[in-house]
């Protein structure tokens, strides 16, 4: 009851044979279709009673277990061609006679728009807090340019002055979701007052389901999650956490999502910002808990590197599935779910997936094709994320200089590389050398060159999915632990970067520039391993065990 007024909504169930057969009871993400609209009217704070108005027996049965009444239609109502202010009379009439007593504002929701949510409902009922307004009709805004046509004079005319979408005048399509008037103005071939507002409805909110285009954008915007990306990193090391969270936010459209970022992450604060997605920094765990309770995400996802247990015990009271990526700390055991494509797990660990299938490449890399090996070597790509705390570069550039080497050298250089300048001084005389920072292409950079030198880093994949010959170094303990780069998938690990010469540095290179039939096989083995799938590998784990989330059954390890 909305001021005194006692609210009816009606659900008119009339089926036409075009577009989806039997449409209301079938099933939209495991529920009739009737049943959403049923769900929207009761979940009301105004609405005293809904009942939905139909001739089929099966349709009042799946009603009446979702908690609408139902009104079955007389005999001279349930022919082709009937008009929906008939049958709305009709249920009104015959529900007041069942409740002996009159309603004061009837709402017409229709059972094709299921989008409808149960807050524009109730706006549309304080709207008849102004006793003038006799109507309510639900619309969509549709501003546009549009065109008339002169059947006198035939001749088409525009109906707006400027073309600039500001210039345009406002218009308004209706949705047909919803319809609301006074009982008086309802009447067996009429249900509109004269006094008519209009309420502005979101475009899902608007849609109604005619066909399966219809039926398959309205299951997908039902299924969408709310995403928060919780995402940190060192501003003078790598920005990979905040490209490996864009890369999934990219691929993740349908859904609702927010990345949130410390304010102290500079960096990713302007990638995020120079990709448009939408961000919100905050300073401390407290400030991130306020905003994640105001977007109430069904799913977090962390990549802020090792977590503590009481951040995820946090996470975990507030009832979230959360996701995390390359984390090592003893937060892990409240994950839902661990991906870590570098380091190897114990396997009893159930909650943790492993290795190169749940890498996720950068985009740029999905449009590039796999290197064909030439029989020269004429362009060599060095490039070390991060700082390069052993100088690496220039190690690697020295040893392949001392080999007479006579091609082109590329070298990458971290944003944390401490000397950029000296380094450019140095070989600034030599026209083959060429050295960047913060490249925006870097799979460009990797595509053209006939050997990459790096680190056993997350590089690696970005090289082998390309297939491009690599040798890579280990430049800490850590990077041991990363198995994938072996002979067996087409690297040469030189092992750890303290215990190499300059000398053999050279030979492996001098190897690797002379063999093409070793460039070859590497070539082969790295087209083998497929790492243009990780993100759908990690979708398919996050949807099997967010089901078991919601069945409770999660987290059964700790």
């Amino acid at each position: 009851m909305f001021n005194n007024n006692k609210i009816l909504v009606v659900i008119p169930v009339i089926d036409d044979l075009i577009g989806i057969p039997r449409k209301h009871i079938r099933l939209m993400n495991n529920k009739p279709l009737i049943s959403y609209s049923i769900e929207i009217a009761k979940s009301s704070q105004y609405v005293d009673d809904v009942v939905v108005t139909t001739d089929d027996s099966e349709l009042a049965l799946i009603s009446e277990r979702f908690g609408a009444s139902v009104i079955r239609r007389s005999g001279d109502l349930d022919n082709d061609g009937i008009s929906l202010e008939s049958v709305i009379y009709d249920a009104m009439v015959q529900k007041e006679k069942l409740a002996f007593d009159e309603y004061d504002i009837v709402i017409i929701i229709r059972p094709t728009a299921p989008l409808l949510k149960a807050t524009t409902l109730d706006k549309v009922i304080e709207k008849f807090e102004d006793f003038a307004i006799e109507s309510v009709i639900g619309c969509v805004e549709d501003s546009h340019l549009s065109w008339g046509y002169d059947e006198a004079n035939e001749r088409y005319f525009p109906n707006y002055i400027g073309r600039l979408k500001e210039d345009l005048p406002k218009s308004f399509r209706e949705s047909g979701a919803i319809i609301a008037s006074r009982r008086g103005y309802i009447h067996e071939d009429s249900y509109l007052g004269s006094n008519i507002d209009l309420i502005e409805l979101s475009r899902e909110e608007s849609i109604n389901i005619e066909n399966y285009d219809d039926w398959l954008v309205v299951e997908n915007n039902i299924q969408k999650k709310r995403w928060a990306f919780i995402v940190n990193s060192d501003n003078e090391i790598s920005n990979r956490p905040i490209y490996n969270c864009l890369s999934m936010a990219s691929k993740l459209i349908s859904h609702d999502l927010i990345i949130l970022l410390d304010e102290n992450y500079e960096s990713g604060i302007k990638i995020t910002k120079d990709y448009g997605f939408d961000y919100k920094v905050y300073d401390g765990f407290g400030e991130l808990f306020s905003i994640l309770k105001e977007f109430n995400p069904q799913i977090v996802v962390n990549d802020i590197q090792d977590t503590s247990e009481d951040y995820m015990a946090t996470l975990k009271n507030e009832g979230y599935f959360v996701v995390n990526f390359d984390d090592l700390g003893v937060g892990i055991d409240y994950a839902d779910a661990v991906f870590d494509p570098l380091y190897e797990h114990d396997l009893s660990e159930k909650n943790v997936f492993s290795g190169y299938k749940y890498y996720v490449l950068k985009d740029e890399f999905y449009f590039q094709p796999t290197k064909v090996i030439t029989q020269d070597v004429s362009n060599v790509l060095i490039i070390f994320e991060g700082s390069d705390p052993n100088n690496l570069s220039e190690l690697f550039l020295s040893a392949i200089l001392s080999t007479n080497y006579e091609g082109k050298i590329n070298i990458i250089l971290g944003r944390g590389y401490d000397n950029i300048e000296g380094l450019i001084s140095k070989y600034e005389s030599n026209p083959l050398i060429q050295i960047y920072q913060n490249v925006s292409d870097v799979s460009e950079f990797m595509f053209k060159a006939d050997i990459i030198i790096t680190s056993a880093s997350k590089m690696m994949y970005d090289a082998c999915a390309l297939a491009v010959p690599t040798i890579c170094v280990c430049q800490n303990d850590l990077e041991k632990m990363h198995v994938f780069a072996n002979a067996d998938n087409g690297f040469i690990n030189l092992g750890m970067s303290e215990e190499l010469t300059e000398q053999e540095i050279a030979t492996q290179f001098s190897n690797l520039v002379n063999s093409h039939e070793l460039r070859i096989q590497m070539n082969n083995k790295m087209k083998r391993i497929d790492l243009r799938h990780g993100f759908e590998n990690i979708k398919s784990v996050i949807r099997e065990r967010y089901v078991l989330f919601k069945m409770g059954e999660t987290n059964e390890y700790l």
